[in-house]
Parts: C-alpha cells; structure tokens; sequence
C-alpha cells in the first residue's frame, strides 16, 4: 500500500479564534501552525489566508508573504492555496493564488448549499474556466467533491481534456448541504473514482477522526485541521493543527501504514520532484 499523505488544512476561511484560539490569522501564526503540522507529519499544506482580523481574503500578495514566510521554515513542504475563497466572491479573484503558480491548487467540481442563503457557487463554465487557468500554468487541481455529482462532473471535464492524468480528488464530507460522512458514503464515493486515480478525504467535524481511519484502511489519503474540525477528541481543543496530525499519525502506525515525507508525496501525486 501507499505511504499516505497527510494534509493539513491550517486555518480556512470560516472558522475563528472564538471556535479555537489557535486558529491562525497572521502571518506568524500561519506559519507557526504549518510548521507544526508539518513537523507531526503533514506533507501537504492547504492554505486559505486572513487578514490580521480573521477577514478571508484571495489576495495576491497576501497569499504569496504567508506562502514565503512558510517556505522559509520549511521549504520541502508542498503548499496547496485554495480557490474556493469564501462565499460571494468572483471568479477572478478567488483565482489570485493561481499566478503565484504553485505546484497545486484546489477545483471546486460543483455547486453547494452552505446552509441558510449562503451558496457556494460553481457553476459548469466557473469549473472550466479555473481548470483552464490550471493546465496554462502547469498547477495540479485538487478536485474538491462534496458528493457524487461532483465526482461525475469531474469525470465528464477530464473526458473533455479540461483534467488531466493523473486525477487527485478530495472527498469533502460531512459538510452542510453536501454528502454525511458515513462509513456507507465514503465506499460509494471511493467505488466512484476511476481507476489509477488517488484521493483524500476531509472528514468535517466528528466525521475527521473515523474517516480518516476508513481512508488509511482503504488506501487513500487524509486531510485534517481546524478548517474542518477544531478538537482533537470529544470536548478536547486541539492547540494546534500538529496535535490533529500527530493524532493520524499514530493511527496509521497502529495499522502499518507508512507516512510519506513531500518528495514521496510529489511522487505518488505525480508533482515535479523539487
């Protein structure tokens, strides 16, 4: 099997120090909860950004001072901006991290219902048009799949050329308005993908730590961080995004299952050795 990859998704654009005084805003603090992730084991970085008051932002230049600023301290990690931005944003400027042309980025395959008026919009032509930026400047897509349909829209676009070889999808579940995060989801969607693809999966608050198990199990990847969930057990902050590693971490070794450093990861993505 796989050495499994471990993402860290750091911070996101939702959650705030009131949820966990450790999620990070600033620059420093960003870096500090990369570096500690990456030391417990993570090999992937997902990068939203904030402003020093928590505002998300898709800037440019924001993205690029905490994507050198991570780079400084560990400069071997892979570093994934997001495209999704927060909700109510444009086209271009959740794209912005695209010109910093990192190694890879995130494509939201479809349309979501946050909850209450909030939409999560991507439409047919969004998803092309961010696939298209992606294949000029060589950026690998993580495609986002919050349920089935997302996964056959990706799948249609790759037959299109809009995607292409080899597919890294992120199984997104338990989010509002997308699919649970059930042992019986998580097969299905598994059972979905084509073949010679990888993926990962995020499980969203209670669901992190029991898909993250079905997923070492199974031969995927995981994602985990306070994007998705702030606690490292019932009722138990984590201090950092490092505990929530570490905590996978030893679940894999319980189950034998190797941790893959970047340069394995960049291998097994398929990403330029660096």
């Amino acid at each position: 099997m796989e050495k499994l990859i471990i993402t860290a998704a750091i911070c996101g654009a939702e959650v705030l120090k009131e949820h966990n005084p450790a999620v990070p805003y600033t620059v420093e603090e960003c870096v500090r909860e990369a570096k500690s992730a990456y030391e417990a084991g993570a090999s992937i970085i997902h990068l939203h950004v904030r402003w020093d008051d928590g505002t998300p932002t898709q800037d440019k230049d924001r993205f690029k001072i905490i994507m050198d600023a991570i780079k400084a301290e560990i400069p071997d990690v892979i570093i994934q901006p997001s495209t999704g931005g927060a909700v109510g944003m444009s086209n271009d400027e959740r794209l912005q991290p695209t010109e910093l042309n990192p190694e890879m980025a995130t494509l939201d395959c479809g349309t979501l219902n946050f909850g209450g008026d909030e939409v999560f919009m991507n439409t047919e032509n969004t998803i092309k048009y961010f696939a298209e930026r992606m294949i000029e400047r060589g950026i690998k897509p993580e495609l986002e799949c919050f349920d089935k349909s997302m996964i056959d829209m990706a799948l249609r676009l790759h037959k299109k050329g809009y995607i292409k070889d080899p597919m890294h999808f992120d199984l997104v579940m338990g989010v509002n308005g997308g699919i649970t995060g059930e042992l019986r989801d998580f097969v299905f969607l598994v059972d979905s993908l084509p073949a010679g693809s990888t993926y990962t999966v995020a499980g969203v608050g209670r669901f992190e730590f029991p898909l993250a198990m079905a997923a070492i199990i199974y031969g995927g990847h995981v994602r985990v961080g306070f994007e998705d969930n702030v606690y490292l057990s019932k009722g138990v902050l984590a201090k950092s995004n490092g505990e929530l590693v570490a905590k996978v971490v030893r679940m894999a070794k319980e189950l034998g299952r190797e941790i893959a450093t970047p340069a394995e990861a960049r291998q097994i993505l398929g990403l330029k050795a660096i």
